[in-house]
């Protein structure tokens, strides 16, 4: 989802005649067949999980979007993910999913987790930009976070050596750095992006997060016109909530990624705007870009007042993949509008709207 426009265009609001009306594009061509529905694997999740899924569905169906879902109850407190999901998204090769609560200590593993091993979804995208007329304490802010999805300190390897000595291991590989780094460079290449930076720690830990940075670095060699630099993660940190400007694409191994990208997405207006998803070479899982508040809480369900804008521009990034690109074109034109006229929006955006009254001012500021 390149940003490369917003601040022209957060000049050109200001000006009477502008219109957010999407120009036609010229260059799209379809190939036969391309506007036959197409099947879309649901999760509604946990907590503010069905409000959202369900903005989203309201929204399809207003704008008579070429797919429809087959819905599945998945939480966080089951076993495993059900054998017929799975199945159900390597047929459909798209999912859209809510946030799946995931429990604290205990032998429950994560779910999330799980899809992202069992479908190879090897590679996190959240995309943290400022939304034209939302106020934040940084401009001009368009991060886009690319994390590696499958091994680190996620490989959940752990076990007690004796009372009261629990170790966890951390895996990082050749394979998976090389090709996370791969889908790094040919994200900002494809986006007219100009500079990858690798977050690590490898200071400290000089095997395994060096092999990522070496991994990193050979990538690197085969992609001259886009600038390669290194960051280690504690000034990475110190440096978003400082200069989060001077940051492009974020490419970082496991556990990293998730402290960066929620980062990010906080400094650009709230894990409530900001849309993600995770992508492998079949498969995709379009869901809330940062993982923190994509369960919510009780009041937040009680109220119905969730936020769904993150998952409706995650939503407009699975239509993008799906190759419908008008579509995703009016729904994000439409969600900026309503962001940016200020009367709608919820709690974590200084509103008091509920995710209902957020929903109808989308689907009428629909073109």
């Amino acid at each position: 989802m390149a940003r490369r426009s917003i601040p022209l265009l957060r000049q050109l609001w200001t000006l009477p005649s502008f219109n957010l009306t999407p120009t036609r594009s010229v260059t799209y061509m379809p190939r036969p067949g391309d506007g036959a529905p197409r099947a879309v694997t649901l999760i509604p999740g946990d907590g503010i999980g069905p409000l959202v899924t369900g903005a989203v569905e309201q929204v399809m169906e207003a704008m008579h979007a070429p797919l429809y879902f087959e819905r599945y109850e998945v939480h966080g407190d089951m076993e495993r993910v059900p054998e017929k999901v799975i199945q159900s998204i390597k047929k459909n090769k798209v999912c859209l999913k809510g946030g799946l609560a995931t429990p604290m200590g205990g032998g429950v593993s994560s779910l999330n987790v799980q899809l992202r091993r069992e479908l190879d979804l090897y590679a996190s995208l959240v995309n943290c930009f400022n939304l034209p007329g939302l106020p934040t304490r940084h401009q001009d802010v368009d991060i886009v976070v690319i994390r590696e999805n499958t091994e680190g300190e996620y490989s959940g390897l752990e076990h007690e050596v004796v009372p009261g000595v629990v170790e966890s291991l951390k895996l990082i590989t050749k394979f998976c750095s090389e090709r996370i780094a791969k889908y790094a460079f040919e994200y900002a290449y494809l986006n007219n992006r100009k500079k990858v930076t690798a977050v690590h720690k490898a200071n400290i830990m000089k095997l395994a997060d060096g092999l990522f940075l070496e991994s990193c670095r050979e990538v690197s060699t085969k992609y001259p016109g886009i600038k390669y630099n290194e960051i280690i993660v504690d000034n990475c940190c110190m440096q978003l909530v400082s200069k989060p400007e001077q940051f492009d694409v974020m490419v970082t191994p496991n556990l990293y990624g998730n402290l960066v990208a929620n980062t990010a997405a906080g400094i650009a207006g709230g894990t409530g705007v900001m849309p993600g998803g995770n992508v492998g070479a079949d498969h995709a899982v379009f869901e809330q870009g940062a993982s923190a508040g994509n369960v919510g809480n009780e009041n937040l369900v009680e109220q119905k007042k969730a936020n769904p804008v993150a998952l409706l521009l995650s939503s407009a990034m699975m239509l993008r993949h799906l190759q419908f690109p008008s579509f995703a074109d009016r729904l994000e034109t439409a969600v900026e509008q309503v962001i940016s006229d200020g009367k709608y929006r919820t709690k974590d955006l200084g509103g008091t709207s509920t995710t209902q009254e957020v929903v109808d001012a989308v689907i009428a500021a629909l073109d």
